[in-house]
């Protein structure tokens, strides 16, 4: 499976996320890098959680599911300075930083930064679960109303707690994922379950 990101997709760093089943809350998360001709995985795996109601390849806007499949990277972010070394882009998030999850609004799914609260549904970036993360770029480009948003990779609440729909691991993890994400090897982000990657490997 992991070849086809190399062929396909010109993609040195593969992020895999995997739960046993979809309605599963608790994941697996493993990090990948092609080097030396092949696929080798970077971390020990990572204990991680997903949305409170599991997976789902066809998520829609307060499902409770995090998204199936496979997604680019976006920017880090956090309430706390860049971590040294860090080679990714990262963004330090304050007060006035939201992101837009009322699908009627031209900005959805969109960061937007104001000194005035959005009047429409939102999350704030400087939210304590948000002391480190990255934005997953899932229905971003482009962007389709209803189908979901603000999917991120964060800090969790605990091995107990599942997201909204996010990726979530402590927050040592995040900080290893965040200095190990490489520009220059367009790194992407593997959602699914064990049974659905052996079918496509």
């Amino acid at each position: 499976m992991l070849s086809k990101f190399k062929t396909r997709l010109s993609v040195k760093q593969v992020l895999a996320v995997t739960a046993n089943k979809p309605t599963d809350t608790k994941v697996t998360i493993k990090a990948y890098e092609f080097t030396y001709g092949e696929w080798r995985r970077t971390f020990k795996p990572m204990a991680g959680v997903v949305g409170k109601r599991g997976l789902s390849s066809n998520k829609v806007e307060g499902d409770g599911k995090a998204p199936m499949g496979i997604f680019s990277m976006g920017i880090g972010f956090g309430s706390q300075a860049k971590p040294a070394g860090m080679k990714w882009s990262y963004k330090k998030t304050t007060k006035y930083d939201y992101w837009i999850d009322d699908y009627r609004s031209k900005d959805y799914n969109k960061w937007v930064t104001s000194r005035k609260a959005p009047s429409v549904s939102h999350e704030k970036m400087n939210n304590p679960l948000y002391k480190y993360g990255a934005v997953i770029n899932y229905n971003r480009y482009p962007v389709v109303k209803k189908k979901g948003s603000a999917i991120f990779l964060h800090v969790w609440r605990g091995p107990n707690s599942p997201t909204a729909g996010c990726i979530a691991t402590d927050e040592r993890n995040v900080v290893s994922i965040l200095k190990w994400l490489n520009p220059d090897s367009k790194p992407h982000i593997l959602i699914s379950t064990t049974d659905h990657l052996k079918k496509i490997k």
